[in-house]
This record gives structure tokens, sequence and C-alpha cells, in this order.
């Protein structure tokens, strides 16, 4: 009994260590996604060092340097609709993650349940076979007990009869 809560409690600190883990495809993903961020922010750096550029007359904006603002925002834009599709990979394997998880949860709950299901069977078994054993046990004590009452009638039987009538025994007739 105490082999068979070993074993389980070691399969489940195994599932509960697997579960934790992230694949490498997820890894991947998330360093994507880190690296667009960074991206992001830089060209947010960018946009703002644009929005300080005054090169005109007097030091005033021009329409380049406004032009050179708006390209920045649209490359951050496009950058961000690009970070939205890449969180929703990122979102998808970490669904992806948990639906396994469930499954081999579900899986090794089942296969749980089925092992506790032999063992009793098991047990019940062993049970019946243990009062097998008992009973045969006690017929073979009655049998024993019977053999030895009459063999002792046997000995007994035969030494009336010798007594009774020796030349029986001794091939001798009267």
């Amino acid at each position: 009994m105490k082999l068979i809560l070993l074993s389980i409690f070691f399969l489940f600190s195994g599932m509960f260590c697997y579960g934790q883990a992230d694949t490498s495809a997820y890894q991947l993903q998330r360093t994507k996604v880190n690296r667009l961020l960074d991206e992001r922010s830089m060209k947010f750096g960018q946009y703002d060092q644009s929005l300080t550029m005054h090169t005109g007359i007097f030091g005033l904006k021009t329409k380049k340097d406004m032009q050179r603002s708006i390209d920045i925002l649209t490359e951050i834009v496009q950058t961000d609709n690009h970070i939205f599709r890449e969180l929703k990979i990122l979102l998808d394997y970490k669904d992806l993650e948990k639906t396994q998880a469930a499954t081999k949860a579900s899986d090794v709950e089942g296969r749980i349940n089925a092992y506790m299901q032999t063992i009793a069977k098991l047990q019940q078994q062993n049970d019946r076979l243990n009062a097998q054993i008992n009973t045969l046990e006690k017929q073979k004590d009655i049998r024993s007990v019977i053999s030895m009452v009459l063999g002792l009638a046997l000995v007994a039987l035969l030494y009336w009869i010798s007594r009774k009538k020796p030349a029986f025994f001794t091939g001798k007739t009267r």
C-alpha cells in the first residue's frame, strides 16, 4: 500500500513539474514580442525627438519635420499592429498549453482511477484467496484428525483381534 501511494505521489509530482515548463515555441514567441516592444519604444523615442526638431526659419517646424513625425507615427502604428498579431499568437500558444495540460491531467487521472480499480480488484481477489487458504487449512486439520482417529481405531481393532484370535496373526491353528 505504501508503495502504491509513493508511486502515485511521484506520478503527480512529475506532472506538476511538466505543467510549469514553457515550450520552446512559446519562449520564441515571447522573445519576438519583447523585441517588437523594444523596437516600438525606440521608435517612440525617435518620434519624441522629431517633435523637438525645428529646422525651419526662425526655429519653426517645416513641412519636412512634420512629415518625418508623421512617418515615425505610422511606423509606430504598424509596429503596434504587428505586436497585436504576435500577442494573439502568443495567447494561442498559451491556450494550447493549457488545453494540453488539462488533457494530460485528465489522462493521468483516468489512469490513476484505473490503477485504483485494479488494486481494489486485486485486494478483493487476495482476500478471497486468503479465505480459501484458511478453509483448506481447516479442512486439512479435520482430515488429519480423522486420519489419526481412523489409524488409532485400526490399531485398536488389530490389537483387539490379535487378543481374541492369536492364531489369525501367527498362522497357527488351535
